[in-house]
């Protein structure tokens, strides 16, 4: 007998099904305490959609879409000093996209699924839910114009061309950068002890480079009441960035400690007590996920901050023996520098309207922020 295969879009947190988190309990990403806060602390160009993924009426899948309107953030300049047509052909064609995935994030964090349902059952829901999800954003009046499925590995790309997702483009951008903790590294000296002379010198010098910096541990009254200093100091890095789809308000991390408390980390770097830097972590599992940081343009290239957080991050990770610590994407130079590698994440992309569409394999490299970066071996 065929089962009977369903798909059910929720639009609050909320409205979600009571058993969601027995699925979820594998990434902090996809539960119901997470997805109530990235409703609340969500961009201003994000709207969060959810997806139940249904077997014989059994919840046996959950999927995260995202719709961002691009239209509000200037993708490849913070601040247009003059016309910009790389900005303005994107914005002709990308105005309304819709992510199936985490667009804050990198990795697989756009579904999770039982043993019950097949992936190619259920990539064909996730399919039938993202027509779904165009025709009721078309009702309140927006036309989706670009579909897209991120991040998934190479070995996950057969189950989209089963699932029968024609007509995509698939494209690979800027690899995620993951740091593996050896067992028997037990502190910060056994992994120096690891390293060859070069990236111990580089230690060293960065380590010495930071003296007179003070880093303290933040409540969410800290955040609170450091809010708009934080969100200058991360706009300062969002500004630095070659490609834009969104911008976090002020009180996002001031939600997210009020929320996540334990699980959501953020790290405040100050002289003379004034902040002049922050990392954020978000514990999940096994694994520590890197979040936003930010920090003063000046003190970074004196002081090398950003090396030093780097090192930071993973001085913590070996302490309380995380086996991996993701440091995403962006900077791969200088996070291969510490130890991390780099692994290809791919996804999907389509444009509704089908002659635009027959260019994509031209325009996505196009518009693809291409970065050069040598990697680097730090270890003996």
């Amino acid at each position: 007998m065929k089962p009977d295969l369903s798909f059910r879009i929720y639009s609050t947190s909320a409205s979600l099904p009571e058993d969601w988190d027995t699925i979820s309990k594998n990434n902090i990403f996809l539960s119901v305490a997470y997805l109530s806060i990235i409703e609340k602390a969500a961009p201003e160009n994000m709207d969060c959609l959810f997806i139940g993924l249904f077997r014989n009426d059994k919840l046996c899948g959950i999927a995260l879409a995202q719709h961002i309107d691009l239209s509000k953030v200037n993708t490849f300049v913070e601040e247009k000093k003059s016309f910009c047509f790389k900005d303005y052909i994107f914005g002709l064609f990308t105005t309304y996209t819709l992510v199936v995935g985490n667009n804050m994030l990198t990795g697989q964090n756009a579904f999770l699924l039982t043993d019950e349902i097949p992936t190619s059952e259920a990539l064909e829901l996730i399919q039938k839910a993202i027509k779904e999800l165009t025709l009721i954003y078309r009702k309140k009046g927006i036309r989706i114009n670009m579909l897209a499925v991120k991040d998934f590995n190479a070995q996950e790309l057969p189950d989209f061309k089963t699932a029968g997702f024609k007509g995509y483009y698939q494209f690979c951008t800027q690899p995620n950068m993951i740091f593996d903790i050896k067992p028997e590294w037990l502190s910060i000296d056994d992994y120096l002890s690891d390293l060859n002379t070069k990236y111990r010198t580089q230690y060293n010098r960065a380590r010495k480079k930071a003296e007179g910096i003070e880093k303290r541990k933040l409540t969410a009254q800290d955040i609170k009441e450091q809010e708009q200093r934080i969100h200058d100091l991360y706009m300062t890095v969002a500004r630095n960035a070659s490609f834009n789809t969104f911008h976090l308000p002020e009180d996002h991390f001031t939600i997210f400690k009020q929320q996540l408390q334990d699980y959501f980390l953020f790290y405040g770097y100050f002289i003379n007590d004034e902040i002049v830097g922050f990392s954020t972590l978000i514990r999940n599992g096994c694994d520590m996920d890197t979040y936003f940081l930010g920090y003063d343009d000046k003190v970074q290239k004196e002081k090398m901050l950003y090396l030093n957080m780097l090192y930071d991050m993973v001085s913590y990770a070996i302490k309380k023996q995380f086996k991996h610590v993701i440091f995403a994407r962006s900077a791969m130079e200088i996070k291969s520098s510490v130890g991390a590698r780099a692994e290809q994440v791919f996804g999907i992309i389509k444009h509704t309207n089908p002659i635009i569409n027959l260019f994509m394999p031209r325009l996505f490299p196009y518009f693809d922020p291409k970065i050069d970066w040598k990697e680097r071996n730090p270890f003996k």
